[in-house]
Formats: C-alpha cells, sequence, structure tokens
C-alpha cells in the first residue's frame, strides 16, 4: 500500500528549527514497508533529518508500533532508519 498523507500528522512543534519535530501515522502497512527508502518522500517537505516518526503499522491485522529516524532527506527523497519496534505484553 501506498503511504496516506491523511493518516501523517505533526506532534510536537518549536519555534526553534534546530529542535527536531515528532511526527505521528498510522497505517495498514507493515513495518517493514514503511523502512522502505521513499515510503515518505510525500512529506519531505515537512520532514527534517533527525525527526522521529512514531507509527502504528499493521492495523488491519496484529496491531504493531515502531518509532522512525528520519536518516535523509534530499532532492525529494527521504529515508528512514529501521524501526525501533515497540512491544508490549498483555498479561489480563
Amino acid at each position: 500500500m501506498a503511504f496516506n498523507q491523511d493518516n501523517f500528522g505533526r506532534l510536537t512543534t518549536s519555534a526553534n528549527s534546530g529542535i527536531p519535530s515528532m511526527w505521528g501515522y498510522s497505517t495498514t502497512d507493515a513495518t517493514a514497508v514503511l523502512d522502505s527508502s521513499g515510503y515518505f518522500n510525500n512529506v519531505s517537505g515537512d520532514v527534517q533529518v533527525g525527526d522521529l516518526i512514531v507509527a502504528n503499522t499493521s492495523t488491519g491485522g496484529t496491531l504493531a508500533a515502531g518509532i522512525y529516524l528520519v536518516s535523509s532527506n534530499a532532492s525529494g527523497v527521504v529515508d528512514i532508519n529501521n524501526a525501533l519496534v515497540v512491544t508490549a505484553t498483555d498479561t489480563d
């Protein structure tokens, strides 16, 4: 599936452009799909190197979540690091 800009938004703001922003995203795509270079190209004008993207992934199946670091953004091509996967155990 492709990136859906309707499910992407800024979570933090700062008047200091040197402070990274945090973004939120929700998708039915698997974590590995988001890891692909270019997945976030549609927001290349918004995100900066060092920004964090917190994403709920695989929302159509077994819910997963990850934190991604924007590692490069040049000429409209955004690349993020592999996800720091967020896991939790629900023991009840």
